[in-house]
């Protein structure tokens, strides 16, 4: 039996989230699918799967360095079938920088990956303040006040469009 795998890369669980929710609304839909994450994907038995999409989260400016190494490593298997990418970033929760156009990550993923996605799709993520560790905790706040966001670390505050995320899972669905 065939399957939509999607293979997720996430630091505090917001990517991991977006997959699950994706995977939810293609079970409803009917669709076959799989959720893997990036650390357990050495093993895909490629000839099970129907279609492709990779998630990935960036921290502290960068996706993990196994995205890339991935999709290099399994490029023309990714290429054989319908795909796509999404990423997560705190700096989507701006609206001039939420779309694969306009999103600096994106667009660096884009530019240094050989493999160019059919689907893309960018999501803002979660502040998670409560589960972060304290260096971390200053640095992200550090950030957010660098680039106006939320310093109170007194909460958490998820950005995630789960409308957008919706619309990407039926894009997904009618990808052939």
């Amino acid at each position: 039996m065939s399957f939509t795998l999607l293979i997720y890369s996430t630091s505090d669980g917001q990517t991991l989230k977006i997959c699950q929710a994706i995977a939810d609304k293609m079970q409803q839909e009917q669709q076959a699918v799989k959720l893997l994450s990036l650390d357990d994907a050495d093993n895909v038995d490629w000839q099970e799967v129907d279609k492709l999409i990779i998630g990935a989260s960036i921290r502290y400016g960068h996706f993990n360095k196994q995205v890339m190494a991935f999709v290099k490593q399994h490029q023309e298997q990714i290429e054989q079938r319908p795909n796509g990418f999404f990423c997560v970033n705190l700096t989507a929760r701006k609206p001039n920088k939420n779309t694969p156009e306009t999103n600096a990550y994106m667009k660096k993923f884009i530019k240094l990956s050989p493999w160019q996605p059919q689907l893309q799709a960018v999501f803002a993520g979660a502040l998670l303040y409560s589960k972060y560790r304290w260096s971390d905790k200053l640095i992200i706040r550090l950030i957010m006040k660098i680039t106006g966001g939320v310093t109170d670390t007194s909460q958490d505050i998820e950005y995630t469009d789960w409308n957008k995320v919706e619309q990407y899972a039926e894009e997904i669905i009618a990808l052939s």
